[in-house]
């Protein structure tokens, strides 16, 4: 072990066996800092030059921190020669024994602990989160200013909470109540945002005999959540002070959490060993980091729209809804109830209300919700519906079956043991819900619909009609104010009376009465009595609604008129505010602007926020459609056809920033001619900030866009954007949507004759094929693309389409010619001047020269590559090449490093959300281990790829985790035959013969 210390867990110190070392101030202070919290992994020189100088850092920046680190290895040399700083592209690493760092003593007492409290040992569990807590000397690097350090202490500064709370817990379970109450009233002052610690200390006051006490610490904890953020406690304290006002709290347990199926707790994890204990001798240079990656967590989904604050009903028909959904007595069957009614009265309203309403006490698993489109002309399937959920639910698209019972099998096995409710909005008919339906009597299932959906088995069923007159004053006293309607009681009478009662028809009048004060309920009466343009169609004939919407319409000022038009012609589910601008080709910065006159007179509403904080929109279908009669009245074809494409341009304009975002660039795609809108400036650049968690927020509105182009013969449009959509569609595994967009663009650019953008769908389609291993299809699709592109000299088209057919020529085992349309593929990107083309296509070959033991060629195609991506800031490139610099150095014999480098991708696929990807490594990291002689950590790992795989039911993946650990454990043979039965299973099932054959061979020894 060294002879230096270093703390970061406080202000930053590093003592030696004189005492402290004397760090020089400012800039060196901060690289160590960064190399310390990274301590043996990679630091790249670009994050270090924005640690120092942010957003403006000079020409000589990268000298000025080559300088820091020579300066700071001599002072470390001079104090201690074990602790070394060396480069490693594209960064530095500092070497050290975990043992060193105070963070990593703390990180690895804290998982002992939580291993230990799994096992039952309480005990032994406190004792070390103790020792934990007690290396903190205060705020993690205080002293150092904040920038962009400030977020990795904070999150250490939160785990130093964390281990705090577990560790009272674990006391509480112990039954040491008395002791706990002065620190955990310390603590509830010092942090009076964590509901948690107010919790224990309800509880330890509780124990301890002091009930009035406990009931005065919640009352104290809702006060401060009240004044400070106008909330309510959550549910977990809620319920604690019910328990105690009916005498029902039941004591802390110190029941111990069911461990995951797949293996036993790694050994050598005594209490008073550190994380660099029992590693064995050769361990010296091995990360402690990958024991201590967080979990991944079971997704919870939240889907329900925004209740409205006005909201009224009659108290026995929500009643009845709440017992139907909730459960009767002996009920073995999913709780289900049906919303039907005329459009206007109000189902979804009354079903968003409901589901709030049951969301936090009966389904506190989670809430579904999808709008089922019934009655858009384009109902969503129940294929499209289940992917979303199972999506929603944590599955990887890329393994979600295309089949619809297969769909719905794994649906309803992602729900078996959860309660969840699933509101189903606007059902187009019995035969759209009956696959949606969980097969689990724990989960409910809220339709609405204007078909009465008579034929859903045992639904209780609810039609709504108009509202009563009482309920309808009701409304309109909580929108224009009770006075108001007091002093007008016969017109408030004649005013409900007019609009026939529709909820919808109610709101939009009121808005405007509560708009303009100062005009009269009599007044709007007056307004309302001329028939001619009502639009009631669904309420007593045609004409009442027509008025009310007639009234509002005619009242707008004309360019608010116009607007109103021009979004009707928008097919996304919700709109943003910039669509505005586009549509009228109005290029203010806040173009929410232009939508607010419409959301005060209730012609549009607001249907949530965005990250900017700007709102984004939605029309109810009923003004959707008047709007649509104005527009086909009042703006002539071609006038249309421009709003449109300003509208798709915008689209189009996102979506390629999104990709450059991603990528880094516009790399590895071709874009076609058709001209761009651009939004403001401000929105682009907060929207992008998370350029693929905008694409999967804009999805609907971007896969409706793509078809509505090519429908209204925007071809160049059309292909581009759906193209562009595969940054989202592959990385997310939407192979559905890639076809469906893709199948659209390519009719309309056929039509028009549009050769390259043609070419251009055909070799996007050969990439999907070969994703879902369709390889002849992609084969034949790609060449076809290839032989346009080249009569094109498209020189893009040409590195794809090479690219790709090269891929499926090494899947193949055709290696040499796989190299050779390498060799052109990279030509064709540098011809067309694109690095990250070329970066992806050393990667790829890199591959080959692996197999064919060119070791030298294979790491300078991976060094150029990730110097590539490091350039232009690919994350994903650098993740896909790091995977092979692990495999590469594990064939060089170099398993410590390809340790490392597994680590820093498998926190890279974390960070994406990627779950295949983190299998993958899991499982890289298992034979990297075994190849070690370490098999307690290639069990551990491989453990964890199993767990991993089966959670997102990869069950071929699991399969082959499975098949890596029979492997390790021959010598259990109990063990083995566990692993490989359900193993076999699969790779029969998947007609996996080689594997088979392994597993079955295996099976016979074990049997």
């Amino acid at each position: 072990m060294s002879s230096l210390a270093f703390r970061v867990l406080g202000p930053l110190q590093v003592h030696g066996p004189a005492g402290p070392l004397r760090l020089p101030p400012g800039r060196q202070e901060v690289i160590l800092a960064a190399l310390l919290l990274e301590a043996n992994r990679v630091v790249s020189t670009n994050h270090l030059v924005d640690l120092i100088w942010e957003d403006d850092p000079p020409e000589t920046a990268r000298t000025q921190v080559q300088i820091c680190v020579s300066r700071l290895r001599k002072l470390l040399a001079g104090a201690d020669g074990e602790v070394t700083i060396t480069t490693r592209p594209p960064g530095y690493v500092l070497h050290t024994d975990p043992a060193n760092v105070d963070a990593a003593l703390f990180t690895g007492l804290v998982l002992q602990a939580r291993r230990l409290r799994e096992q039952g040992e309480l005990v032994p569990a406190v004792r070390l989160l103790r020792e934990a807590v007690t290396l903190w000397q205060g705020e993690c690097l205080s002293g150092l200013d904040g920038g962009p350090l400030a977020n990795k202490a904070r999150q250490l500064n939160e785990e130093r909470l964390a281990a705090v709370e577990l560790r009272i817990q674990l006391e509480l379970e112990l039954g040491r109540y008395d002791g706990l109450v002065g620190e955990l009233q310390l603590l509830t002052h010092e942090h009076p945002l964590r509901e948690k610690l107010h919790g224990q200390l309800i509880q330890a006051l509780y124990w301890s005999g002091r009930q009035a006490e406990a009931l005065e610490a919640f009352r104290t904890a809702r006060r401060f959540l009240a004044e400070e953020l106008g909330l309510e406690p959550g549910r977990e304290l809620r319920e604690l002070e019910s328990a105690i006002l009916t005498g029902e709290l039941p004591a802390p347990s110190g029941s111990v959490p069911v461990r995951p199926s797949g293996g036993k707790a790694p050994e050598g994890s005594s209490p008073t060993a550190g994380p660099e204990k029992g590693e064995g001798a050769e361990g010296a240079g091995t990360p402690a980091a990958p024991a201590q990656e967080p979990a991944r967590q079971d997704s919870v989904p939240r889907q329900l729209p925004a209740a409205v604050a006005d909201f009224v009903s009659d108290a026995g028909q929500l009643a009845a809804l709440e017992e139907a959904l909730t459960g009767r007595p002996g009920r073995t069957t999913v709780g289900l109830a049906a919303i039907t009614g005329k459009p206007g009265t109000g189902k979804s309203t009354l079903a968003v209300h409901v589901a709030h309403t049951l969301a936090e006490t009966g389904f506190p698993d989670g809430q579904l919700y999808c709008d089922l489109r019934g009655t858009t002309g384009a109902p969503a399937t129940p294929e499209e519906v289940l992917g979303r959920f199972l999506r929603a639910l944590g599955i990887p698209g890329q393994l979600i079956p295309e089949s619809l019972d297969e769909r719905a099998e794994m649906y309803r096995t992602r729900l078996a043991s959860r309660r969840v409710l699933v509101v189903l909005d606007d059902a187009a008919g019995e035969g759209q819900v009956l696959p949606l339906l969980p097969g689990s009597r724990g989960c409910a299932v809220l339709v609405t619909g204007r078909a009465r959906l008579t034929a859903l088995p045992g639904a209780h069923r609810v039609e709504l009609d108009v509202l009563a007159e009482d309920r309808a004053l009701e409304l309109l006293s909580r929108i224009v104010g009770r006075e108001r309607v007091a002093t007008e009681a016969a017109a408030a009478e004649a005013l409900v009376r007019t609009v026939g009662r529709l909820p919808l028809a109610l709101r939009i009048v009121a808005a405007r009465l509560a708009a303009r004060p100062h005009w009269t309920l009599a007044s709007m009466v007056q307004r309302l009595a001329n028939e001619r343009h009502r639009l009631d169609e669904l309420a007593h004939g045609e004409m009442t609604m027509r008025a009310s919407l007639s009234l509002t319409y005619e009242g707008l000022a004309p360019e608010d008129r116009r607007l109103l038009r021009l979004l009707s012609m928008a097919h996304a589910p919700t709109l943003p505010s910039w669509l505005a601008g586009a549509l009228l080709d109005d290029r203010r910065p806040f173009p929410s602007d232009l939508m607010e006159p419409l959301v005060d007179v209730q012609m549009l509403d607001v249907a949530g926020v965005e990250r900017t904080g700007g709102f984004r929109y939605r029309f109810h279908e009923i003004i959707r459609v008047y709007a649509r009669e104005q527009l086909a009245a009042q703006h002539p074809p071609e006038e249309r056809r421009e709003a449109l494409a300003r509208m798709a341009g915008g689209w189009m304009y996102l979506a390629q920033q999104a990709h450059g975002k991603v990528y880094g660039g516009d790399f590895t795609v071709l874009h076609g001619d058709a001209p761009r809108w651009e939004p403001p400036v401000s929105y682009t650049h907060e929207v992008l900030a998370d350029p693929l968690a905008w694409l999967d927020a804009e999805q609907a509105a971007l896969c409706s866009m793509v078809e509505h182009a090519a429908d209204e013969g925007l071809h160049d449009l059309s292909w581009d954007l759906a193209t562009s959509l595969v940054t989202l569609f592959e990385v997310r595994g939407h192979y559905d949507l890639w076809e469906q967009t893709h199948l659209r663009a390519l009719a309309a650019v056929r039509k028009a004759g549009n050769l390259r953008g043609t070419a251009a769908v055909r070799a996007s389609l050969g990439s999907l094929y070969m994703s879902r291993n369709q390889f002849d299809t992609a084969r034949q699709t790609l060449i076809s693309a290839l032989d346009v592109f080249q009569a094109l000299d498209e020189p893009m088209g040409e590195a794809l389409c090479r690219r790709d057919l090269a891929l499926i020529a090494r899947t193949g085992g055709d290696d040499a010619i796989a190299l050779e349309l390498y060799r052109r593929s990279l030509a064709d990107f540098d011809r067309a001047g694109d690095v990250v083309g070329r970066a992806i296509v050393l990667t790829q070959s890199a591959h080959i020269r692996m197999r064919q033991g060119e070791i030298a060629s294979a790491q300078g195609q991976l060094d150029e590559a990730l110097e590539i991506y490091e350039g232009v800031g690919y994350t994903g490139g650098r993740a896909r090449t790091l995977r092979r610099v692990g495999q590469l150095l594990l064939e060089q014999g170099r398993s410590d490093l390809a340790v490392l480098t597994f680590t820093e991708v498998l926190e890279l696929c974390r960070d994406s959300g990627d779950v295949i990807g983190e299998g993958h490594l899991l499982r890289d990291l298992g034979h990297a281990f075994a190849m070690m002689g370490r098999p307690d950590r290639a069990r551990d790992f491989y453990d964890r790829a199993v767990t991993a795989r089966e959670d997102v039911m990869d069950f071929s993946g699991g399969a082959l985790a499975r098949l890596d650990l029979a492997r390790l454990l021959e010598t259990e043979p109990g063990r083995s035959r566990e692993l490989l039965v359900p193993a076999v299973e699969v790779f029969r099932e998947r007609r996996m013969s080689r594997e088979l054959a392994e597993a079955e061979r295996l099976l016979t020894i074990a049997c």
